[in-house]
């Protein structure tokens, strides 16, 4: 039916009904260009029976070569798709085989590691590990403290800002805050390795790097203080026992005429800021006030 169209409208003998459906067809444009860039050229002998069949042959290449082009730009946004929603998922999996576990100032938080080692996380603090991988690398990276029981198997790797403890199975506490890193093991062995320096320390031994001081100690207790609400302090300096402080109580500490580079030794109890204050301040012979619901002023002595 439509080659028929064709040849009468190529010998012009198309009705007022035809010429009408014919010019609603969608290549009526392109077969229109064809006829007016024909004229353009002289033929000797024309037939008309032949000139259809050119005009035929023509339509049906040019339609081939139409659809290839449709095709191609479609290939390319497929491949373009398949590019971007493989690196999507890759990157999705991966980042969702990560596990973070953070606590705020005033919160402390249990947790059980894929192979049943326990954490215990202090205030404002955080780890990170990736579950995907942990039955063939048992390794996780710490901010602030935190206190292991470590089930017993591989290499088990705790990565801070300030060294890295490896151990076996043991338990341990590890604080590593600003220019503070402090590793207490209570049973088995832990290896410490902090930039240059690298200990092995066995149950009841310390590992502390303060303010770029390396010392190492003893410690009798059979668990750290603060997973019992106490926070607790050996040699260490007013400024980073009042850090503490702001970390367990969620206030502002001031200070007033006063040296917190003195070092205190005792502890704080973590559900009570009046009974901590009185703690901090009296051995050290200092006054406080609670101006509002989160700010303290420390008073020194009045010299």
């Amino acid at each position: 039916m439509k080659e028929d169209l064709l040849k009468k409208w190529l010998n012009d003998e198309l009705t007022d009904a035809e010429k009408e459906a014919f010019s609603k067809e969608d290549d009526y444009a392109f077969n229109q260009q064809i006829i007016d860039t024909a004229k353009h050229f002289k033929a000797s002998n024309f037939s008309k029976a032949d000139d259809f069949e050119t005009f035929k042959k023509n339509y049906e290449g040019k339609a081939k070569v139409k659809q290839l082009h449709w095709v191609s730009p479609l290939l390319k946004i497929a491949s373009i798709v398949i590019i971007i929603l493989g690196v999507y998922f890759t990157f999705f999996n991966s980042n969702n085989s990560t596990v973070e576990i953070n606590t705020v100032v005033a919160e402390k938080t249990n947790i059980q590691l894929p192979d049943l080692s326990e954490v215990m996380l202090n205030a404002d603090s955080k780890i990170s590990y990736d579950k995907s991988s942990w039955e063939s690398n048992r390794r996780l990276e710490l901010q602030g403290e935190a206190y292991f029981k470590v089930a017993k198997g591989k290499t088990f790797d705790i990565i801070t800002n300030n060294g890295t403890v490896t151990v076996v199975g043991t338990e341990f506490n590890v604080k590593s805050r600003n220019g503070y890193f402090e590793v207490n093991c209570y049973e088995g062995i832990v290896s410490v390795v902090s930039d240059t320096i690298e200990r092995r320390l066995t149950a009841g031994k310390t590992f502390r790097i303060l303010d770029e001081k390396f010392t190492q100690g003893q410690t009798i207790d059979a668990e750290p203080q603060w997973i019992n609400n106490r926070s607790s302090f050996k040699l260490v300096t007013l400024k980073e026992v009042f850090k503490e402080l702001e970390r367990q109580y969620n206030v502002s500490v001031k200070f007033k005429n006063t040296d917190t580079s003195r070092l205190f030794s005792g502890g704080f109890v973590n559900d009570n800021l009046q009974n901590a204050l009185v703690s901090i301040t009296q051995p050290m012979n200092l006054t406080f006030e609670i101006s509002t619901s989160n700010q303290v002023l420390i008073h020194g002595n009045a010299n």
